[in-house]
């Protein structure tokens, strides 16, 4: 299976949609052609049991540098607000993905870049990344789940810093801030990108799928109700086959075989 639109493309191997955003004459800037494209590929994902993990990355010189800035004199307030909706649509299409995404940063993760980063579960980046919310400096506030990232991620104070200043932050502090999980040299990204991606394809993907769900809902939770979902879940992960087979390897002391069943 392979989705190709003029500015979306995305292929699957070895378990993984690989989604690249294919508008590198503008720094891959959001049309939207491109958020359909990448709503198309999320529903895919969610459909094709052979996808497991999904990956997204940028095309050229950078990963997203966000809105497409020159068009927007053209929008009308009813146009804004229906591009945003369309937007929350994709963040939702992607936290409710039964699947671990990652993004593979190079370049500039801009405005809603960013925020499309950090919709994504895990962030690589390449050691000359940008990240940027730059979202004030032309009127606007963040939109994409930045309002609801940022704090989360970063804690509300550094969160203001950035969107109130626009602060580029390097790969190296994008890390030590607790935005980048791995920084690669700019040559190793994508070898490192696919290891990573395979690694969580080959793994126990129903529980991922649980983490996943767990870990949203403790952005908003309080302790009592992630008690009893986590005794919930667990119930059902110790009837998966995963599990069994987890067990069984290590006391058999091997790799376990998992199967997502």
């Amino acid at each position: 299976m392979s989705i190709r639109t003029s500015v979306v493309s995305a292929a699957i191997e070895q378990g993984v949609m690989s989604i690249v955003l294919q508008r590198p004459e503008v720094l891959n800037a959001y049309s939207e052609e491109m958020l359909n494209g990448l709503v198309q590929a999320m529903e895919e994902a969610g459909r094709n049991r052979e996808v497991k993990t999904v990956v997204i990355s940028g095309a050229g010189r950078a990963f997203c540098a966000g809105g497409d800035v020159k068009s927007m004199s053209d929008f009308t307030p009813l146009d804004i607000h229906d591009f945003v909706g369309k937007l929350n649509y994709l963040v939702r299409s992607m936290s409710k993905l039964e699947k671990p995404i990652i993004a593979a940063v190079h370049g500039y993760a801009a405005g809603a870049g960013l925020c499309l980063a950090l919709a994504c579960d895990m962030i690589v980046a390449s050691d000359d990344a940008k990240f940027s919310a730059g979202f004030a400096q032309i009127g606007l506030v963040a939109d994409g789940g930045g309002m609801f990232f940022l704090p989360r991620t970063l804690g509300t104070y550094r969160a203001k810093e950035m969107l109130f200043t626009g602060k580029i932050l390097s790969a190296a502090k994008a890390q030590e801030w607790g935005i980048v999980n791995e920084v690669f040299p700019a040559s190793a990204l994508a070898e490192e990108t696919k290891k990573l991606a395979v690694q969580l394809a080959n793994g126990p993907s129903r529980t991922y799928a649980m983490i996943k769900k767990l870990a949203n809902q403790a952005l908003t939770a309080d302790l009592e109700a992630m008690l009893g979902m986590e005794q919930t879940a667990q119930t059902v992960m110790a009837s998966t086959a995963d599990h069994r087979e987890g067990v069984q390897a290590f006391k058999e002391k091997r790799k376990p075989m998992f199967t997502g069943e």
